[in-house]
């Protein structure tokens, strides 16, 4: 839990690096809430059918919109892409999958040029 509130407290810092356990801590979190607001949805009966999300859903995911795009950033920082990666997702499948790839993959030892290793100042 601590890793999902250290997202959103520096939610708009798309400089530096962050580790695989931060995002990947960060992306379950964000997961089991998600479900959470969903099940308050239907529970309540407040879904839209058109579009069949309800409110607390659709106003969770503009709250972490921005954070989970942030902390997502970080991480291609902290294996040596630009931010600019991120863009790789819009291609069909392979895109995902290549972005998969690079979530999961090691960060760079010792610095980069994105900033310092995360894990050399963990506690």
């Amino acid at each position: 839990m601590e890793w999902y509130i250290k997202v959103i407290k520096s939610y708009s810092d798309f400089n530096g690096r962050s580790r695989r356990k931060e995002y990947w801590m960060y992306t379950l979190w964000n997961f089991v809430f998600a479900l959470l607001a969903i099940f308050l949805d239907y529970t309540f009966g407040i879904v839209y059918p058109s579009i069949g999300y309800g409110p607390l859903y659709i106003a969770y995911g503009l709250f972490v919109f921005i954070p989970g795009l942030a902390v997502t950033i970080r991480r291609l920082h902290d294996v040596g892409k630009s931010g600019w990666m991120y863009l790789v997702v819009f291609i069909p499948i392979a895109g995902a999958i290549w972005l998969i790839i690079l979530m999961v993959t090691e960060g760079n030892q010792g610095n980069n040029a994105y900033g310092e290793d995360p894990k050399e100042f963990e506690n």
